[in-house]
């Protein structure tokens, strides 16, 4: 396929199937590719269609019925879903209620053979000339999901808490750098975040755009990963390629500020804009580009001269009120309709009573208009040029050369027999009969009007009360999670006073543990720290360094020294203590590694050790003994040492002798 754009700019897919069927047996398609000028024809298979489409990225896959493409409703999802971002699907057959596609073929002059090839060349052709409806299935609204990327039940090396603080540490950093780019993207969101223990768990951002327009991508990446998705509507939607100028109700405040209103001919407000600099010509021009009026309203009566000349100007039906519209009347109709100023809400209600006031004719004239003629023109010849529904289809068809140029004269009329009076009679109650039936299919339809509106309200009132509901459960998710924060406050509090207390505790010991003793009492001159070890064992004595710290020259004691290894007493050593205070045993060891490190060891029950809490202190001139002793009993075991290897050489030199005789 080849991807040429002379005419287009862009390429059309035309799609009908060839054979098969996607509910069951793999399907073939006929597949045309058209670029305005030129035309590529291929039969593929629904695979290699998507491969296509993908690699192509043409701006509309054509087709005359959608469910030619999808088994179901969800299907169709998907397969809209995992569309590129330029490309739209188009039925060119209509919305909800499609015709004939041979029919729409014939009225806008496109080739048409029953051939699915044929078939699929009239799709590309008429949805190339904007015909057709775009089917849609999700809203403008993107969700932007930025959650944990792995499960915080397990760090490895990690403690628990620490692992679970980094991830959601680095969740709510992500999230903080998706709200910067939609910031500087200048798109509207509302955030969702929920805070968890160092950080958020997740955070969802609910952004006005598609997914094209939003400057985030979809990535999982370590401890977090972004989702997007595009919020689905409960339907599926049909929106018209072509933007037609059809016929429209104006609603208009001159004055200082101008302001103008289009509402179509079903109701739906279209466009509203105010200024206070464009002249009549401008306005005038800004209403051609959105459609021809069939009536222009004021909200004041009577109608200001500014408005009548522009309704003259369009050859268009005026509207006024009775009486000027009251402020909160005009409020009330404008409410669910956007608008920046006082003066847009004018020109809003006006154009806005006026179509409530010629609904039900509109109605009754679009239920008249055979369904190959287009309904606007014939509304504004009955409401604007003052003609009949009848009077205003036979002109058209006059013009389009449905009729004679002109009636022949024929001879003077005869009286009418019985029988054709007779026939003249029957078709006056055929008539009037039919006039009947219309009647009553405008019943009908104001009272499918009303069950429409109830159905409305229904709607509306089971949305408010799910939306009630929402607000109820947010409330009491609100108030546990209150109450779970003022818990943690309490425990908060508890351990600023607990460390408030152990604060000043460390306090005293840091006077001791300094030089400058100007400021300590004479009482405890002649002190020095002890800071304390639960037991001689490598965990401990790393705890001790991370809690209070273990430096050299420090006295250190062990509440139990029993059990300590080799690699224990080296890591005792790297510190040099200035003296190690033991309860319990040293194990030969640790006593041998301390004795080669030159580390003073004396039993703990020689110092007077004073504790509080994790501190402690020992009277110095004690310490100083204890270091005395340790070095007297250091040279009492080298001279004892010295004995031992000069026995040991006698006795090795007395062996040799033995042996020598």
């Amino acid at each position: 396929m080849s991807t040429r754009t002379s005419a287009l700019d862009a390429l059309v897919f035309g799609v009908d199937v060839q054979s098969g069927d996607v509910r069951g047996d793999a399907p073939s398609y006929a597949l045309v590719v058209f670029d305005g000028e030129s035309i590529d024809r291929d039969v593929v298979s629904h695979r290699k269609l998507r491969r296509l489409i993908d690699s192509e990225e043409p701006a509309i896959v054509a087709t005359d019925n959608m469910y030619e493409l999808a088994s179901d409703k969800d299907a169709l999802v998907h397969f809209l879903r995992n569309l590129p971002a330029g490309t739209r699907l188009v039925q060119v057959t209509g919305d909800e209620r499609p015709e004939p596609l041979s029919r729409v073929a014939k009225r806008h002059g496109v080739p048409y053979g029953k051939d699915p090839m044929d078939e699929a060349e009239a799709a590309a052709r008429l949805a190339a000339a904007n015909v057709g409806y775009e089917v849609s299935a999700f809203t403008n609204t993107t969700e932007v999901k930025v959650a944990r990327g792995r499960s915080t039940g397990g760090g490895g090396g990690w403690s628990e808490d620490r692992y679970t603080r980094k991830i959601h540490g680095a969740v709510k950093t992500t999230a903080r750098e998706v709200e910067s780019e939609l910031d500087d993207a200048g798109l509207e969101y509302e955030k969702d975040v929920t805070e968890k223990y160092g950080g958020y768990s997740n955070a969802i951002f609910e952004v006005e755009g598609r997914p094209q327009d939003i400057p985030v991508s979809e990535h999982r990446s370590g401890d977090t990963r972004i989702e997007i998705e595009r919020e689905r509507r409960d339907g599926i939607e049909f929106r018209p390629l072509a933007k037609r100028r059809d016929h429209v109700l104006v609603g208009m405040d001159p004055g200082t500020t101008t302001a103008v209103a289009i509402v179509g001919l079903d109701g739906e407000v279209l466009d509203v804009y105010s200024t206070r600099t464009d002249d009549a010509a401008a306005v005038t021009e800004w209403i051609v580009e959105r459609g021809r009026p069939v009536v222009v309203a004021a909200d004041v009566e009577p109608m200001p001269n500014t408005v009548e000349k522009l309704r003259r100007s369009f050859d268009a039906a005026g509207w006024i009120p009775d009486s000027d519209l009251p402020v909160d009347e005009k409020q009330h109709r404008t409410r669910e309709v956007a608008y920046d100023n006082d003066h847009e809400r004018d020109a809003l209600a006006a154009a806005l009573y006026a179509y409530d006031d010629h609904e039900d004719q509109i109605d009754r004239i679009a239920s008249k208009v055979p369904p190959q003629e287009e309904v606007g023109p014939i509304v504004a010849d009955v409401i604007a040029g003052e003609h009949s529904v009848e009077s205003a289809l036979e002109a058209r068809n006059e013009d389009d050369g449905s009729g004679s140029d002109a009636e022949s004269k024929g001879p003077e009329p005869r009286e009418l027999t019985d029988e054709e009076k007779k026939i003249k009679r029957l078709e006056a109650r055929v008539e009037r009969l039919e006039s009947h039936a219309d009647d009553l299919k405008d019943t009908i339809s104001q009272k499918n009007d009303q069950i429409q509106e109830y159905e409305q309200k229904l709607k509306e009132a089971r949305s408010q009360e799910r939306t009630e509901a929402r607000k109820r459960r947010e409330v009491t998710r609100l108030e546990r999670e209150n109450d779970r924060l003022e818990r943690e406050l309490d425990e908060e509090r508890d351990r600023v006073e607990e460390l408030e207390g152990k604060l000043e505790r460390l306090k005293a010991l840091w006077k001791l543990d300094h030089s400058n003793f100007a400021d300590v009492s004479e009482k405890q001159e002649g002190l020095v720290p002890v800071k304390v070890v639960e037991k001689f064992t490598t965990e401990a004595i790393r705890d001790a360094e991370e809690r209070f710290g273990l430096a050299r020259d420090d006295i250190i004691m062990f509440r139990d020294a029993t059990g300590a290894g080799e690699s224990t007493a080296e890591r005792l050593a790297e510190i040099e203590p200035r003296l190690v205070l033991r309860n319990g045993g040293l194990s030969d060891a640790s006593d041998e590694v301390l004795f080669e490190e030159r580390v003073p060891v004396a039993d703990a029950e020689k110092v007077t050790v004073q504790e509080v809490d994790e501190l402690a202190v020992a009277r110095e001139r004690e310490v100083e003994d204890a270091i005395d002793d340790w070095d007297d009993w250091v040279e009492e075991r080298k001279e004892e040492r010295n004995k031992e290897m000069v026995d040991q050489i006698i006795s090795e030199h007395r062996a040799s002798d033995r042996g020598e005789g």
